[in-house]
Order: C-alpha cells, then structure tokens, then sequence
C-alpha cells in the first residue's frame, strides 16, 4: 500500500470538517487573547500601567510591552515545535492553548501600578512574554493540522481554516471592546472594563480545549513515527539542512505581519479620540466606537479575502498569490496615510480595509504553503521558527518604529517603512519554489551529501523515496 494512500484512507477517518473547526477555534481564541492585548494597549495601557509618563511616551511604552511579545515567539516556536515534531501536533495545540489562557486571565486580574507601582508594568511585561511563547507554538500547530489531513490538491482549501482564526480574532476582540466602551462611561472602562474582554477568555479557552481534545493526531505524523522518522533534535536539523528556507520565510510574511499589527494596533493609536499636539497618538481625532466599528468590518473583509487567497492558490499555486498581495501592499503603504483625513470616519475604514485586504492575500495561503516547503521530520519546528521570526521583523519593529516615524516624517513615513516590507517580501518569496504538487507524507531523511548536490533528486526514478531535504524536492 502507497504512503498516499495511507493517507488518504488516515485523513478520512476523521471528518475534515472537526479538524478545520479545531484549527479555526483554536486560533481565532489564540489569536484573540493576543490581540485583545494590543486593544487594550491603544486604548488603555498607557494611562493604566505607565501614568507618570506623558501621552506619547506612556503609547510608546505601552506598545513596546506589546512586541515583547514578538520576542519570545521564536522561542515559543522552537519550544513547542520541539514538542510537535516528538510527541505530536494535537498535544502542541492543547499545551499552547492552556498556557495562553491563562496568561490572558492573569493580565485581566493584574493590579494597575496606582496599586502596586513600578511591579505592575513588570508583570504586566511577564505575562505579555508567556502570551509571546504560546503564540509562537499555536500556528505551526495549526497549520500542520489541516495541512497534513487535508487531500494533496485541497491543502489550500483546508488551510485557510486556521488562517481565519487571526481575522475572526482580530473582529471579536474589537466586538468584545466595543460592547464595553458602549454600556460605561471612559472612566469605568478605563479603571475597570477593560479587564472584561480578557477575563471573557476563560470561557472561550475551554470551548476551544474540548473541541481540540475531540481530534486525533495527523497521519502524516503517525506515519513518521511508524517509520522511525523523528529527530532527535528538530531546531539542530532544521537549522542545518533548512537554514535559508527558515530565513526566505521570514522574510516572504513579513510583509503580511506588518500590515496586520499596524492595522489592528497602530492605526487603532493614530485615529484616536484625544488629540493632543506634538504626539502621534490621536491624530484623526475619531471617537473609540467609531475605531472599533471599522475594525469589526476589516477583520471580515480580510476574512473573506484570506478565504479566497487560499482557494485561489489551489489552482494558480501559493507563490504567486503571495506576490499579488506583496505588489498590492507596496502601493498601498505609499497611499494609505494620505488617503485618511482627520475627522472622517469613512476614509479611516477604508485605509485600514485596504490595509487588512494586503495582508490577508499573503496570509490565506501561508498555511499550506509553509508545512510544503519543509521536511516533515522538523516541519513543526521550522515552520514555526520561519513564522515567527516574521513575526519580529514585522510585528515586533513597525510597532516600536511606527511612533517615532510618525512623530519624525508624519504617516507618510510609517506608509514608506509599510512599502518597503513589502519590497522586501517580494524579494525572498521570489528565491523560494512552488509547492502546491509536493506531496506531504513523503519519506525524507536529510543527508549531507543531498544538501551538496541538491540536483540528483532529479535523476531519481519516478515513485523512487528521496534521500535529500525537502527543499530539493520542491517543484
């Protein structure tokens, strides 16, 4: 019996629709916690966890807790990778989802620093460094669910489910805010509502804990395992057969993550409802209903064209999706800053729709796209890794740039830096290969010898199980 029908026969022993359910839940709740932060960050933290400072030093710092998270997912994604290449994709999902949840429960239960001075913003640094570490283990995970489960020609299809989860997250998180600033006045919300939407968690945590514990681990895992597959050390395999893919990776989403995080918190900063001179925060003037209203209706564009990107890349390929929306996202970082005007609520929802619509091109296809490219002995571990570090170039950077940008140059400076991540993405998804036809639970065991001569994978008969890296493999 072939591999791929193993697999085949595996991946339909289980409904598809509970694996695309489990990896939609689990990261929109994920992605959520996360995100909620960075609400919470433009909105409040600043006043809450740094009052001495002024307005735009008190953001500043606000969001500089907010990429410390960024600095911890590679970590996160070595850590739990290590996990998911050893013992198994489903228990990588649970472990993340329970380390999340609380640390998200904790920042709403976190005494402010009128209570507890300077030790609140320390903790408040410590738990945002736990979410960074759960985040960085949730994707790969996610995304190697559906990706290993779902039928060779529909990977793209299935791995938009996980991709969702960001935009949902993103949409929720907003509905959850609005709802608060809504039924209290600003000084309720201010020294209290806010914990609402991360005590909500808990909930939601345990919903997502019981859909994820319902499934079964991928075939194309249980097939390694049987076939004694496994590294050792994941990260030491990753890094040495994989080195440069990990870094093209990085590259090729940094483009999306920027767009994302400068969406979803910077321009949640930028269009704020006070004003005050010399500060870039406030700079539209718009009342917080209003920012959060248009961030409801981004997230479900974005949702929608993360939907139709990943559809699309079933048919024309991943890469060339990706470019689309790096090309889209150069043009758009020079327009968009220019196109919002203050006072107009309508302008703001189309600069950061547009926003959105860029970054989810180049998302919907990131989750098939990335377990294709690697070997499936370190695939969790350096799928992770390659996401993550995407993360701090542009998740962690923009946001701690994006202020002093602004308050330098005005937006256009902040819409420059947005151009050229996507140049930059351009450039690296341009030195990787297509892998829509790479068929996932291919027998690979790296060799150094395959690493120097990646071409001999060519003259291998057809059917014939490669010795080299996956990457010699690809297309």
């Amino acid at each position: 019996m072939s591999s791929n029908t193993h697999s085949s026969r595996a991946s339909t022993s289980v409904p598809m629709r509970r694996i695309a359910l489990a990896s939609l839940w689990g990261t929109t709740i994920e992605f959520y916690d996360f995100f909620i932060y960075g609400t919470a960050a433009a909105l409040v933290f600043g006043k809450v966890f740094f009052p001495g400072l002024g307005a735009s030093a008190a953001t500043a710092a606000s969001f500089a807790t907010l990429g410390v998270a960024f600095l911890f997912r590679p970590l996160g994604a070595i850590l739990f990778g290590h996990l998911g290449d050893r013992l198994g994709r489903k228990r990588t999902l649970v472990s993340t989802l329970l380390l999340m949840g609380s640390a998200t429960v904790a920042v709403g239960l976190l005494p402010t620093a009128t209570s507890i001075g300077a030790a609140a913003p320390i903790a408040l640094v410590v738990l945002r460094a736990v979410q960074g570490l759960a985040v960085g283990g949730e994707w790969a995970g996610a995304a190697l669910l559906t990706a290993e489960y779902a039928p060779k020609g529909k990977r793209g299809l299935y791995g938009m489910f996980p991709q969702l989860g960001p935009s949902s997250a993103f949409g929720l998180s907003s509905a959850t805010f609005l709802v608060t600033a809504l039924t209290m006045s600003p000084e309720a919300f201010q020294s209290w509502g806010w914990r609402i939407p991360f005590l909500v968690s808990i909930v939601l945590v345990a919903v997502g804990l019981y859909v994820r514990l319902q499934i079964a681990e991928t075939p194309v895992f249980r097939q390694a395992v049987a076939r004694l597959e496994q590294a050792k050390v994941p990260v030491a395999e990753a890094l040495r057969h994989q080195w440069r893919e990990i870094l093209l990776v990085g590259g090729t989403l940094t483009m999306l993550f920027g767009f994302f995080y400068i969406g979803s918190v910077y321009l949640t900063s930028y269009a704020g409802p006070t004003p005050p001179p010399a500060t870039h925060v406030g700079v539209l003037g718009l009342t917080r209903p209003t920012i959060l209203a248009c961030g409801i209706a981004a997230s479900v564009v974005g949702a929608a064209v993360v939907a139709l990107s990943a559809l699309v890349s079933d048919r024309v390929g991943r890469r060339r999706v990706i470019l689309v929306g790096n090309l889209v996202a150069i043009v758009w970082g020079l327009v968009l800053f220019p196109l919002m005007q203050p006072g107009s609520a309508l302008l703001f929802g189309v600069g950061l729709t547009g926003t959105s619509v860029c970054s989810a091109i180049a998302y919907g296809p990131a989750a098939a796209y990335l377990p294709e490219i690697f070997s499936t002995r370190y695939r969790c571990t350096a799928a992770g890794m390659g996401y993550n570090l995407a993360g701090i170039l542009g998740g962690a950077l923009p946001l701690i740039v994006a202020p002093w940008l602004t308050a330098a140059f005005g937006g256009i400076g902040v819409g420059v830096y947005m151009a050229a991540l996507g140049l930059l993405s351009m450039v690296c998804v341009l030195a990787l290969k297509e892998t829509r036809d790479v068929a996932l639970d291919r027998a690979v065991v790296p060799a150094p010898a395959a690493v120097e001569c990646p071409s001999t994978a060519a003259a291998e008969p057809h059917g014939a199980v490669s010795s080299a890296p996956a990457y010699s493999n690809l297309g």
